[in-house]
């Protein structure tokens, strides 16, 4: 059965939006300085994206462009969300390197949104370790239209200390995005470089990574970053699905050990915050049942994730976009009206503006 019939009971009489997805570039797009320093390229087959001494399969055409609108039609999906490439977060990398990488990463998905408007809005990516540089790069790029800015949970510093984007330090840059009236997406990587544990039973992207999501959201409310900078709409990916599960005992632990927490906002006063939100792709009903009761229904956007196989893709069994809102629908978790919110309206009030008017 092809994923545009398995897809059927998911609402179409609504344009869809999918707020989280992926686009690579094709080889020769790649800047050769990349591939000669490792720091990212895809192979000349398109079969691998490559990293250093780390491989990983391009498992699906959709994660070129003309692939990607070709699916997207397929799977009754009117318009995607695209986010920076994790890969070229930067953390640790030189400044003059993470400019010229960053450079074309944003210049990348900037040409995809200009090309294709009605399709894609695109995300842009800075790296905190070199501020002066981020603040310049948040304003070219919203110059050039782009209102979707993308960071890693965390960053590394000049002396290799871990910090969260949450943390202090970053703060210039919540202030921009706050006068610019950005979007912004928290989402995770480089957990490997964080745990000191081998990555068996891909343990970093199953556990760590939720667990990196979950840190930069207990900073942020901690912070009250959501109340400090009301013009940001802030959306974690993959759910925060941790966060949620972790609220009692984050609560637990303030109310318990307020010396701990000098100057620390209670967690309460993020949870339901109308600029705080969460795609929704945490893979079963019950999980998303406990994030709809903690937050309601308006602050989940649609997820897929794809093209990866962690995504809602039909690479992967009896599997196709759209199917957790189904399943919830199925199990009475939301109603229908809630689901076609959950994959247009919601995800338009996120970013800030309507792609598809």
């Amino acid at each position: 059965m092809s994923a545009k019939h398995m897809s059927r009971k998911s609402p179409v009489n609504t344009k869809r939006i999918n707020g989280h997805g992926h686009l690579l570039p094709t080889p020769e797009q790649v800047p050769a300085f990349m591939k000669e320093k490792k720091f990212f390229w895809v192979d000349d087959k398109r079969e691998f994206m490559c990293q250093g001494n780390w491989t990983r399969p391009i498992t699906d055409p959709s994660f070129f462009v003309d692939e990607k609108i070709q699916w997207m039609a397929d799977n009754n999906i009117d318009h995607e969300v695209v986010l920076s490439l994790s890969q070229l977060y930067c953390n640790g990398v030189s400044e003059q390197d993470t400019f010229d990488i960053i450079r074309f990463q944003n210049d990348f998905n900037a040409s995809i949104q200009h090309d294709n408007p009605s399709l894609f809005t695109t995300g842009f990516v800075v790296q905190p370790a070199h501020m002066s540089q981020a603040l310049t790069e948040i304003q070219r790029c919203a110059d050039m239209g782009m209102k979707l800015l993308c960071l890693s949970t965390h960053y590394q510093t000049a002396d290799g200390q871990w910090l969260s984007v949450a943390d202090e330090s970053v703060e210039p840059i919540w202030q921009l995005a706050d006068e610019l009236g950005l979007a912004v997406e928290i989402h995770p990587y480089d957990a490997g470089k964080m745990v000191n544990l081998t990555d068996q039973y891909w343990r970093y992207h199953l556990v760590w990574m939720m667990a990196q999501t979950a840190d930069t959201y207990l900073m942020f409310s901690f912070k009250n970053f959501a109340k400090r900078f009301p013009n940001v709409r802030t959306c974690f990916a993959h759910g925060a699905m941790l966060s949620h599960a972790n609220h009692g005992r984050t609560k637990q632990g303030i109310d318990g050990r307020p010396d701990l927490f000098p100057n620390a906002s209670h967690p309460n006063d993020t949870i339901g915050q109308s600029n705080v939100f969460f795609d929704s792709l945490v893979h079963d009903p019950d999980t998303l049942a406990l994030m709809i009761k903690r937050v309601s229904s308006a602050q989940i956007v649609w997820g897929v994730d794809d093209p990866y196989p962690l995504g809602e893709m039909a690479t992967v069994e009896n599997c196709y976009p759209g199917i957790l809102l189904d399943q919830a629908r199925d199990a009475d978790v939301i109603t229908l009206p809630e689901q076609q919110n959950i994959m247009h309206t919601n995800v338009i009030n996120w970013l800030g503006y309507n792609p598809l008017s």
